[in-house]
Formats: structure tokens, sequence, C-alpha cells
């Protein structure tokens, strides 16, 4: 873990470095200028001499500037190192979750990965800038305060170690009770991004079924339960304060009698007892500062685990050693395929099975329509092409290779892939459209959206192709952005194109002619459809017949009429226009 976020400070290590040394000068001076004001007072204003007054005033002055400009030299220092450390965590954090694969995905929930990119960094980023300048600065200071009472008088020197040890016994006792309940806060975090999150997405069905006092019972149980949390946490914290004033005001009455005994018998004089004062503070203040510390360096082991975890995730498909670069063409082929999905790290499920021996070939150029009730393993299969999931057993061939042996950008650009609830970002439709290929011309978008049938609505807005799409496409229909999505994915000029379920939003009519259009235009693509409407598929040059991950058939829509019951059901549902195949059993 430590190496992993110590590799993440890269060009911040000067700063890094140089930060403690500009403390460590600015401590020093600031120890020493009591000393100093000691030989101020005894030598210059006791003893009568403007001379001394002036000399040792002059050295104060030229020590405080000076400590003032190391000061200043550490602050931005550990600004510049700290920030820069905190963007680098995100960078390496945000690049490996772009490699996850969808079981990586599995093991974080998504509320989880945004607190651990927000809260937990932040969290980390406050940490290093302490280890960098407090860390430095107390400890080093209590020590310099520590040998210089001991110069001053060895003797009164008892009175700050006994206070030493009573206040590092309390404050240990604090910050060892605090230190478990920020451990538990970072879960709560999650809970409480994941009901934010939850509710922002759906907030649509939360109106439309009036759930908003529920939502907010709901995020109350949450806040509540974070704020628990800190309130003990905090109510402990607030502990150090008086205990801190109740053992500095000890010392101070402790130091004025004893001192007071030791001047008037001689041994001391009025300007180091004076200095004995502000060291004993100084010493008492960098306690507090050390418990601070250990407090803060506590929450951030667990921020640092949670942090180091994501980046340190191996993705559980990454390239072969010797990739191969080129697709041959858009056949494809499952051999003996199971899949299981393992257990969740995020909700603990366990391990189920999504698909069971699933054997078929498809040749390139094929329409392939696949149709199955819900939770029969449809997207799952559909997932293993581009390897967003690796089988369990068996294997999966695109272009006569097993698709393990592909470079996995070969793979996923020879893929397009259209789910239902695909996501538009915000920007122009053009902007939108060149995802799938950033040298796509005016033309070549013009040409994708008219095999989609989304030309048809752009041509109306009054900004056309720079129309702006809001965040997630809140500004168009789920119809239209089904067809810029398909349009998207044909600017890839795939090998393979597969609609899952994504002209579900589209009327009759627009589904056929779109469907129309891929057999005439789209020839040699080969083009898996996805669909619960019989009629979108019913054209296929063949249909696959999925029930709970098991093929029951595979055919032609004229021979699945007369040998497969569970199309002829879904068939007749359909057709009789009951609704949902799915409401009757048989087939989910």
């Amino acid at each position: 873990m430590l190496r992993t976020l110590t590799q993440q400070i890269k060009e911040y290590r000067t700063a890094s470095i140089m930060t403690p040394v500009w403390t460590a000068t600015e401590v020093v001076l600031d120890v020493l200028i009591p000393y100093v004001t000691a030989s101020l007072i005894d030598k210059g204003i006791n003893a009568g001499s403007m001379e001394n007054v002036y000399l040792y005033g002059a050295v104060m002055i030229g020590m405080a500037f000076l400590s003032l400009a190391f000061g200043i030299l550490a602050g931005r220092s550990v600004a510049y190192a700290a920030s820069g450390f905190a963007a680098n965590l995100r960078k390496a954090m945000y690049r490996n979750i772009q490699r996850f694969a969808f079981s990586d995905i599995d093991k974080y929930s998504t509320s989880g990965l945004v607190t651990r990119m927000t809260t937990d960094v932040n969290n980390l980023q406050n940490a290093y800038q302490q280890i960098l300048r407090i860390t430095v600065r107390a400890p080093f200071r209590l020590i310099l305060s520590i040998v210089m009472c001991l110069v001053i008088d060895a003797r009164l020197s008892i009175i700050f170690i006994v206070a030493m040890v009573i206040l590092s016994f309390s404050l240990y006792n604090i910050i060892s009770r605090v230190a478990r309940l920020f451990q538990q806060v970072f879960v709560k975090y999650d809970d409480l991004n994941q009901s934010v999150q939850e509710n922002i997405q759906a907030i649509r069905v939360v109106k439309a079924f009036v759930r908003e006092d529920y939502e907010n019972q709901k995020f109350g149980k949450a806040a509540e339960a974070l704020y628990k949390l800190y309130v003990r946490a905090e109510s402990l914290m607030a502990l150090n304060h008086p205990i801190m004033n109740l053992v500095v005001y000890g010392c101070i009455i402790a130091l004025s009698w004893w001192g007071a005994h030791f001047i008037v018998g001689g041994t001391l004089t009025t300007g180091e007892l004076t200095s004995l004062f502000t060291y004993v503070m100084s010493i008492l203040q960098s306690l507090m500062m050390l418990s601070m510390i250990f407090v803060m360096l506590t929450q951030s082991v667990a921020s640092a685990k949670r942090v180091s975890e994501v980046i340190e995730e191996e993705p559980d498909i990454v390239n072969p050693e010797e990739p191969v670069y080129e697709i041959k063409d858009g056949s494809m082929a499952f051999r003996g395929v199971r899949f299981d999905y393992g257990t969740n790290g995020s909700n603990g499920s366990h391990k189920r099975s999504a698909l069971y021996n699933v054997s078929f070939s498809i040749a390139s150029g094929e329409t392939i329509g696949i149709i199955g009730g819900t939770g029969s393993g449809k997207s799952t299969l559909i997932s293993l092409i581009s390897r967003l999931y690796d089988p369990s057993e068996g294997e999966v061939l695109v272009g006569d290779r097993n698709v393990k042996d592909y470079d996995l950008t070969t793979l996923r650009s020879a893929v397009s892939v259209v789910l239902q609830n695909n996501i538009l970002f915000s920007g122009s439709i053009l902007d939108n459209l060149r995802w799938g290929n950033p040298k796509a011309t005016l033309d070549d978008c013009r040409h994708a959206c008219h095999l989609a049938c989304a030309d048809e609505f752009i041509d109306q807005m009054p900004d056309g192709y720079d129309t702006h799409i809001e965040q997630g496409g809140t500004n168009v229909s789920g119809g239209q952005k089904q067809r810029l999505c398909i349009a998207r994915a044909l600017l890839k000029q795939p090998k393979i194109l597969i609609l899952d379920d994504s002209t579900s939003a589209c009327d009759t009519a627009t589904d056929a002619r779109i469907q129309r259009a891929f057999r005439e235009e789209l020839p040699k693509m080969t083009k898996l459809i996805i669909a619960q409407r019989i009629l979108s598929v019913k054209d296929c040059d063949r249909i696959l017949v999925l029930d709970n991950g098991v093929v029951t058939g595979f055919d032609t829509h004229e021979n699945l009429l007369k040998t497969n019951a569970l199309y002829q059901e879904i068939n007749a549902i359909q057709n009789a226009d009951v609704g949902d195949f799915d409401e009757k059993g048989g087939a989910a």
C-alpha cells in the first residue's frame, strides 16, 4: 500500500523533500527566539544596557523575518506537493478503473468509487500535507524545546516532563477510541452517496410514484447514521482542549512557584523563567499537534487502503502476451460456454450461473435475432463477445480465433454494442456521434444517422447536428436517444453490430425501417439483434432462443414456429396482444 501511494508523488518529489527542510529551519529559528529574549531581558533590560537591548532586539527581528520567510516557502511547497499528490492519485484511480472488466466493476459499488475518488483522496491530501509540515514541525519543535529547557534549568524540566506523561496518557486514550469511530465513517459515506446517486438517477420515477417523502426518510437515515458517528468522535476529540488547558495551567502555576523560589535564591534569572514559560507552552502545544496528527493519520489509513485497493486492482481481463491485431471477419462461435457471476464484493451475493453449455456458430454477414425472457442470459451472452466478461468454461471465437487471443482494443473496436439504456454525453449531437469515430466527417455522420433513422428528427431541430445534448440526453426522447446511439455505433464501422433491445423505445414502423436499412446497406456486417418482440427479429436469417441460460432453438422464424415450444408460446402471446410474455412464466 505504502509503495503504491508513494509512487504517485512523481514530479512533486522535490517539493516534498524541500518542505521538511524549510519547516525544520523555521522551527529552529522559532525555538531560538525565546532564548534570545532571555538574553535581552537579563543582559539588556535588567542590566540597564540599551546597547544590548538594540543588539538582541535586532537579532530577534532578523530571526522572526527569516522564520516568516522559511514558513512561507514551506507553505507553498507543501500546498504544491499535497495538491499534486492528490491529483495523481485521482488520475491513477481513474486510469485503472477504465481498464476494469465488468467483473472488476462488480466488486465496487458506484457510490463506493465516488467516495474513494473524493472523500478518501481529500483525506490523503490533508494527511500528506500534515506529514510534510506538521509531523516535522511538532516533534522537532518538541525535542528542541525540551533541550532548551534542560539547558536553561534541568531542575524545572521535571515539571514539564511530568506534564508530558499525563498529557500523553490522556491523549492516547482519546485517540484510540476516536480512531475506531472514524474507521466506521467511510462505510456510512458510501451509504450516503449511494442514496444520493440512486435518487438523482431515478428522480423521474420518484416523482411519478410520489415517493419524495420515502426518499427523504431514506436519505435522512443515512445522514443520521453519519451524524451520530461524527458526534461521538468529535465529542471525544473535544476533550483534548480542556485537558490541554488543565495541564498548561498546572505547569504555569508550578513554574511560577518554583521559579520564584529559584529567582529569590539567585539560581535563576527573570529572563530564563520567561523563556521557560514559552518553551513549556511550545512543548505542550507540540504534544497537542501530535495528538491531532495521530487521529488524522488513523483516519487516513482507512482511506489509504481504499484508494490503493483501486489503484492496485489487477483487471480480470488483460491483453495476451502476444496479441493478434487483425480480425479476419465477423464470424463467431460459442463452444460449450458456461458463465457464472462471481461473488460481488459490494453486496456479497454468491455465485450464480447465467449460461449453460451454450454452443452455436454464426457466419460473417448474418443477421441473427436473439430472444428470451428476462434473466435468460441474453445480455450476458453478448458481453462475452467483446470480452467484457470471460466465460467460466468453454470458448468464444470471433473471426475463427478465440477472443482471448486478440488485443482488447482491436477486439472491442470491431464490436459495436448498442444497449437499451445507452448514454449520451453533454455536448452537441455531432460530438456524441464522433464518439464512434473521432475522425468522422459530417457526411459520414449524416449517412450513419440516415441508416439509424435519426436524420428525420435531427433535421427538424433548429441547430441540426450542432444541437446541444444535455447530460444524459435528457432533452431528447427515449427513441431519439436510441437512434443516436445506433448511429454512433455504426460510425465505428464494426465487423459485428449488437443491438441489445436498443429499438424498444422506437415505434414499429421506425424499427422496421432500421432493420431494412441494415439488410440492404450493411450486408457484410454481422448483426445480432436482441429483442422482446418477435416482430423485431422475424426477418433475421436465424433466431437464437434462450431460456434460463440454455439455447433451446436456433433456426429461422418459420422453422421455430414449427419446432420450438417456447418460441411458439412467445408468438402466441404477442399475437394475442396479451403483453410481455415474461408475465406468463414459461419464458422467464
